[in-house]
Order: structure tokens, then sequence, then C-alpha cells
């Protein structure tokens, strides 16, 4: 048993370690788009900081719908189903290639809200200019998504890590370039970070279809071997179970988005202090979740092969690794948070109210890792519906109206809402935890 277990062990750090990389390159992304909003001004970050959040909200959605991917693909993998491999893709790209133009429209029509939901006059035409940059991109970023969970569900990680290390170095000088008008280049702010960022998704998509279609370990799968129409019954069946990935994806990732938007009524410094803080919690976050996506592989992969002791092991041991990395991380923002923040602004009201966000960003560490975690081994059983359900329960029923509460009718500011969102994350570890233990217990 124990030596099952170290196996198991060893098989998950394996498999994660290359999703926790190409995790934290998008993380860096994220965190390359805010150092240079913020060298570029406070206006400028506060601008990308309402961008991202309203970008975030619809990109949520279609990321946990297409997450169905790997759980339905480990356990064709795990039954010896191989050949059945490539008419699912070619099913879910289908998927992928109908949220496309969904992302274009919502994107070009949202800024159109952000007087009527109390978004300040001054952040507004940066937060729009941005929008209309990255929207070009999210297209291609869905049919990114579903190309990398194929390969993540066959255990092949490297790829997306590499893409990901290397749309991270593309982004740099171009988002910098672009922003700045460097180069002989125009100066375009906010926008600038947007069509970068856009850029970056289209060469990520296509380089990561033209390996999937040449590779040799993928060959014998046919990928791309034939046209395959639209074929209601098995996209009926990815979305029942992506649908409610797709909304729990939506309440956990608007519980942080809600909150920026939020704060960012209190003007350019909170948001800007809040922006730092949240993308530091959000890179930290790249660690557990790729632990998470791990955990779905093998646990799908489990079921696939009837091995009931094999889908609690391969949970336990995805939580054994969340706890080491979370108590590393939690340390280091507790440590280096002064140091991290003086890299985002030079602005002395921006870096001292980072500064104590960051502790509170410290704190939710288990409470986030274990709630994703958890997420990530019913996601693997194909258990999306009632967790869907917590997740509503949790983050909007309790960590949003705690948050906003203490934030704007108390008066605590955005340390008001870190707090709502601490709570909030700590009630659905609890929740999806106990359904894990629930769901998976051997059947008598």
């Amino acid at each position: 048993m124990i030596r099952s277990f170290r196996e198991e062990l060893r098989t998950t750090a394996t498999l994660a370690g290359p999703l926790v990389v190409g995790h934290l390159s998008t993380g860096l992304i994220g965190f390359v788009d805010s150092v240079i909003a913020g060298h570029h001004g406070t206006r400028t970050l506060a601008s990308v900081t309402i961008g991202t959040a309203l970008m975030w909200l619809p990109l949520t959605v279609v990321l946990g719908t297409l997450m169905s991917v790997p759980p339905a693909v480990s356990q064709l993998a795990g039954a010896g189903r191989r050949n059945e491999v490539g008419p699912l893709l070619r099913q879910a790209l289908w998927v992928s290639l109908s949220l496309g133009p969904l992302l274009f429209a919502y994107m070009t029509l949202v800024p159109r809200a952000l007087g009527p939901i109390g978004i300040a006059p001054e952040i507004a035409p940066g937060t729009t200019a941005f929008l209309h940059g990255v929207r070009w991109g999210l297209p291609a970023f869905a049919v990114f998504l579903c190309l990398r969970y194929l390969a993540d569900g066959l255990h092949f990680t490297v790829p997306s890590m590499l893409l990901s290390f290397a749309g991270l170095c593309l982004l740099a000088p171009l988002g910098y370039a672009l922003t700045f008008g460097a180069f002989g280049l125009p100066e375009l702010g906010a926008q600038g970070l947007g069509l970068a960022s856009a850029t970056v998704m289209w060469l990520q998509a296509i380089a990561l279809g033209l390996y999937l279609a040449r590779a040799r370990r993928f060959r014998e799968l046919e990928l791309f071997g034939r046209f395959d129409p639209p074929r209601l019954g098995e996209i009926r069946a990815l979305l029942a179970v992506g649908a409610p990935i797709g909304f729990t994806v939506l309440m956990e990732g608007s519980l942080f988005i809600f909150a920026s938007l939020l704060i960012g009524r209190l003007g350019e410094v909170p948001a800007a202090a809040h922006q730092i803080a949240i993308n530091v919690a959000s890179l930290c976050f790249m660690i557990p979740l790729g632990l998470a996506e791990a955990t779905t592989v093998r646990v799908g992969h489990a079921v696939g092969a009837g091995d009931h002791p094999g889908i609690r092991r391969a949970a336990l041991a995805g939580f054994v690794l969340m706890l080491g990395t979370q108590t590393a991380t939690g340390a280091a923002l507790i440590l280096g948070r002064s140091a991290v923040v003086g890299l985002y602004s030079k602005d002395a009201a921006v870096g001292a109210l980072a500064t104590s966000l960051i502790a509170y960003a410290a704190a939710f560490q288990f409470p986030d890792g274990a709630q994703v975690l958890s997420n990530g081994a019913l996601r693997g059983l194909k258990d999306t519906r009632v967790p869907m359900l917590l997740a509503l329960v949790a983050y909007w029923l309790i960590g949003i109206p705690l948050g906003g509460g203490l934030a704007l009718g108390a008066g605590l500011g955005p340390r008001g809402m870190w707090i709502g969102l601490i709570v909030g994350l700590t009630v659905a570890a609890l929740l999806l935890g106990t359904r894990f233990v629930r769901v998976s217990a051997p059947r008598r």
C-alpha cells in the first residue's frame, strides 16, 4: 500500500510538473502585463486591472466548459479505448469554435457597461482600449485550450508548458513596445497590452495544432485524420459534464472578478493595490491548479481502469503535494511581500496598501488549494453538478456578500473584500472535500 502510494505521488508529481510550469508561465503573463502597466502609470495599471477582470469573466466559463475534455480522454485511455480519442477531440473542437465568436462579441459590447456598474470615469477609456485589443485573440485561446486539454488527458503535458513559456518570452518585449511606443511602434498604453496578448494567443494555438498534427506519439490517434461534422449527441455529452464545470469555475473566478469591480469603485489607488495583490495570489494559485488538473487525469484514469482504490489514492497524492506547495507559497508571500510589491509600482500609497493585502493572500493559500484539489478530484469522477451548487453557496451566498459588506458597508475597503474571499474559499474547501469523500466511498 505504501509503495503504491509512493508510486502515485511520483506519477502525479511528474504529470503535474509541466502543468504547474505552464500555468506559472500563463500567470506570469498577467504579472508582465501588470508590471508594464504599472510603470506606464497608475491609471494604466487600474485600467488593465478592470479590463482583465472583465476579460476573465467569460473566459472562466470557456475554460471550465472545456475541462470536460481531460477526464473524458483519461477515462478512454484508462479503459484501453484510445481509438475513440480522435473523434472526441473533433467534437470538442466544434464546441471551442462556437465559443470564439461569443467571446469576441462580449468583449466588443461589455465596455458599454463600465459607466452603469460604477467604474471610475478616469479608468474607463483605458479599460475599453485594453478589451478591444485583446478580443482579437480570444477565439484562438478557446481552440488552444481544447488542444491543450487533449494532450493533458493523455498524460503528455510538456507541449503546453513549452508554449506557455514561449508566449511569456514573446509577450514581455512585444507588450512593452506597444505600450510605451518602443522600436518605432506607436505608444498605445493599455490597448498595446491587449493587442500583444491577442498576438500571443494566436501563435500558441497555431503552434500547438501543428505539433499535435505532426507528432509521432499522437499519429495513431488520427486527431485530424478526417473531417467530422458536429454530432449533437456527443457534443451534448461533453456539455453535460463541461457546462456545470464552466459554471463552477465562473463562480470561483467571479468571486475575484467581482471583488476587483467593487474595488474599482473606490478609485485608482485601491484598484491598483488590489490588482497587485490579486495578481500575486493568482500566480501562486497556478501551482495547486496544475496539481488539480493532474489529479483529474489520475482519478479519471483509475475510473476507466476500474481501479477503485486508485481513485482515492490519486486524490490523496494530490492533496499531499498541495499541502507542501501551499506551505511554501504562504511563507514566501509573508517574507517577500515588500520586495514583490516594489516590482509593480513605485507609488508609495499603492505599495503600502498592496503590501498589507498580500498578507491576506497568504492566509487563503490552504483553503484555496484544498478547494481546487477537491474540485479536480470530483471532475475525474465526472461529478460536476453538485459541486456547481456548492460553489454557488460558498462564493456567492457567503463570500461576495460578506466581502462587499465589509468593504463598502463597514468601511474596511479592500481589506474587507479580502476577508470575504478567505471565508468563501474556506467554505468551498469544506463542502467540496466532504463531497469527494462521500462519492468516492466504496459501494456495498
